[in-house]
């Protein structure tokens, strides 16, 4: 194994992520749901209707994410063809940027709101477009309309785009955010189709607590897969310096 290889998450991980970044999805996207439903007009609101745009909404979405998470990895394969250095420096940022996830999750601690800020000016520019498709009542429109809320400043997406970074591999990179985005759909889903006994248990505290945790343990695994990486560079620089 390359001594900067780093098993970054398979595609079973990244699903799970997305599972349990449902608590954060019900409450940055569950108004987004409601308000969609609503904006249907009453007399065409009937089930296998709002079921067939509920999931044009997702398949926008989550095309934007695989979208996302190939260029950022074609991003990283340009990093990462500079130096092994770099690329160690992508995996750390990475896992750090999945134990701020956790800690978002479950409202330890919100500096991720931080990094989010920063996608806001972007949005500011994509999102009179999404305000122009409304009120949806057709699936091109549903799809075309997720396709633009793909890039909903979020701060679980963006930890998922520093592991699609990481990776450098756009295929890759794309398998591992459409893993995540999936992993996504049964909380909003269940906002969407007004499941509230899910919705309610995916918020409460205790899962947020349990679904950081795991998640915290994961990251730390992986930087505990790169250390090896990390203090062999750090005794060859001390090597160099004596000579």
């Amino acid at each position: 194994m390359d001594p900067t290889g780093l098993d970054l998450p398979p595609l079973a991980a990244a699903f799970v992520f997305g599972l349990l970044g449902g608590a954060h999805c019900i409450g940055m996207c569950g108004g987004i749901m409601s308000a969609l439903t609503f904006a249907v007009p009453p007399s065409m609101r009937h089930p296998a209707r709002m079921t067939g745009l509920l999931l044009g909404y997702n398949l926008g979405r989550l095309s934007s994410y695989m979208l996302a998470g190939a260029l950022t990895a074609g991003l990283g394969t340009l990093l990462g063809g500079l130096a092994g250095e770099i690329r160690l420096a992508l995996q750390i940022v990475a896992a750090v940027m999945l134990i701020m996830m956790a800690l978002y999750i479950a409202n330890w601690w919100k500096g991720l709101l931080r990094v989010e800020a920063v996608g806001r000016r972007l949005w500011h520019y994509i999102e009179p477009f999404g305000r122009r498709l409304m009120p949806v009542v057709k699936l091109p429109q549903a799809v075309a309309l997720g396709a633009i809320w793909g890039w909903l400043p979020c701060g679980l997406v963006y930890s998922m785009l520093a592991w699609s970074l990481a990776v450098a591999d756009p295929l890759r990179g794309a398998l591992i955010m459409g893993a995540f985005g999936l992993g996504t759909l049964p909380a909003l889903l269940a906002t969407g189709l007004a499941a509230r006994s899910l919705g309610n248990l995916i918020r409460h505290p205790a899962t947020r607590s349990i679904a950081a945790s795991l998640i915290i343990g994961f990251a730390l695994w992986q930087l505990w897969q790169v250390w090896p990486a990390v203090s062999g560079l750090g005794q060859d620089a001390a090597g160099h310096s004596h000579h």
